[in-house]
């Protein structure tokens, strides 16, 4: 009985299992040629008597490139290496075609384990300084120090707060034997990097989900032999287990204001699309329908769109919590799940099909207009997860036989894998925005 309704979780947890072990292999992967803006983010400077443990220059140059916006110059063509302002020749960098230059100089303090990055942001078409900051941090803030410049800059120039000190949850499967399987659940920085081990378990892991707070996160763990809801805070380690109803306990999402949780449950003997006052711990109805419904995901706070078969094929639905009122939103394709929104509520991702076609794809669509468009070049694509900006989004998919974790930049132009360790990676859930 237990592994009848581990195995029905599994597949109601996505609604396409079944259908994507049948879609073809990950095909090759490409990135976009569209218009980003040049930049140049020099080398920068470093006295001391041996390498820094991280490139931040070359971090800020991924992280801007990340976001689909931006096309960093190599540092091969670079005709200098200036490390301060007064070093750039606007020339110089006029005739590399770039619009922008970045430079910077890292200091140690004394002997301390301390660091300062002075940085400055320099517009090459106006000839003048638009930023000079100094990001301060230890040795092991590195990185950080990298990804808050990068946040900086992408700030100024865009106007659009940067998501990169942003962190990323997924779960990796190691596989040990046909009946041996370890789930890990991981916290790193977006791009993978800096990786920490939340919880181990040798009974799957589904479906992490960050609250608004970003200091708690909402999961299903089948660690007592069926599958419960669980809270955890992540400074700490405290667990708190939520839902433990019989049949299906799965798919939490948070509601914006972090005082509501949504999930699915069975114990009426449908999946249904509950919710949960996080104070009173008081259980709410939304869903009340004989097809299944699933994976719910908050437009608001007053609002769910989620998964429903209810007009013969899985599509994706939005019902006031206030009214009970369900419409439906996806028309295109013969298959869409696994909603997702932008901040603005204007853009939806999803897990995506089109008429005639086999594989799964992720597809925006833009729910004022109604239009669609396919992101990814891959096909065995599940669990989009959305940045707080709205400028990238990571999924799971299948690649050379494993599986990996895809950035891309929701303008289409970069598409790249996360590097792991892990040979099987599922269900990435991005943070939002932290202290």
């Amino acid at each position: 009985m237990k592994m009848q309704l581990k195995t029905c979780l599994l597949a109601l947890f996505s609604l396409c299992w079944l259908q994507l072990a049948m879609a073809q292999d990950a095909i090759e992967i490409t990135r976009g040629t569209d218009k980003s803006v040049p930049i140049a983010v020099a080398p920068f400077g470093w006295q001391g008597s041996s390498p820094l443990d991280e490139d931040m220059a070359q971090i800020t140059a991924d992280n801007l490139y990340n976001s689909g916006m931006f096309a960093p110059l190599a540092r091969n063509v670079m005709l200098g290496q200036p490390v301060r302002a007064d070093e750039i020749f606007p020339r110089d960098w006029r005739m590399l075609g770039a619009d922008y230059v970045v430079v910077g100089n890292v200091t140690r303090e004394g002997e301390t384990d301390s660091f300062s990055l002075t940085y400055t942001l320099y517009s090459v078409i106006r000839e003048q300084e638009l930023l000079t900051r100094t990001i301060s941090g230890s040795r092991n803030q590195l990185r950080d120090m990298a990804h808050r410049l990068s946040d900086e800059v992408f700030e100024e120039i865009t106007g659009i707060q940067g998501a990169f000190s942003t962190k990323l949850l997924y779960v990796a499967a190691e596989r040990f034997s046909a009946d041996n399987i370890r789930f890990t659940l991981k916290r790193s920085d977006y791009d993978g990097k800096r990786s920490v081990t939340l919880l181990q378990s040798s009974e799957p892991i589904l479906t992490p989900s960050y609250a608004p707070d970003g200091e708690r996160i909402a999961y299903v763990s089948f660690e007592s032999g069926r599958p419960q809801i669980f809270v955890h805070w992540v400074s700490t380690g405290r667990r708190e287990r939520v839902t433990s109803f019989e049949g299906l306990n799965s798919a939490p999402a948070w509601s914006p204001d972090g005082k509501r949780l949504a999930f699915v449950l069975s114990r009426d003997g449908n999946p249904e699309i509950y919710t949960m006052d996080m104070e009173s711990r008081q259980i709410r109805r939304v869903t009340n329908h004989f097809a299944i419904d699933t994976e719910p995901f908050w437009k608001d706070n007053n609002t769910l769109v989620f998964t429903s078969d209810r007009g013969g094929r899985p599509q994706i639905y939005k019902q006031d919590l206030r009214t009970g009122n369900a419409e439906r939103l996806t028309f295109v394709g013969n298959y869409n799940a696994n909603a997702k929104l932008s901040v603005d509520g204007r853009t939806m991702v999803m897990v995506h099909r089109q008429d005639g076609y086999r594989n799964f794809q992720i597809a925006t669509q833009d729910l004022q207009r109604g239009n669609v468009r396919v992101l990814t070049e891959t096909s065995l694509d599940e669990s989009p997860t959305v940045a707080p900006n709205g400028t990238m989004l990571i999924y799971a998919t299948r690649q050379q036989g494993r599986g990996v974790l895809m950035l891309v930049s929701t303008n289409g132009r970069v598409r790249s894998v996360i590097p792991t360790p892990f040979d099987d990676l599922r269900v990435p859930s991005w943070s939002p925005y932290l202290p």
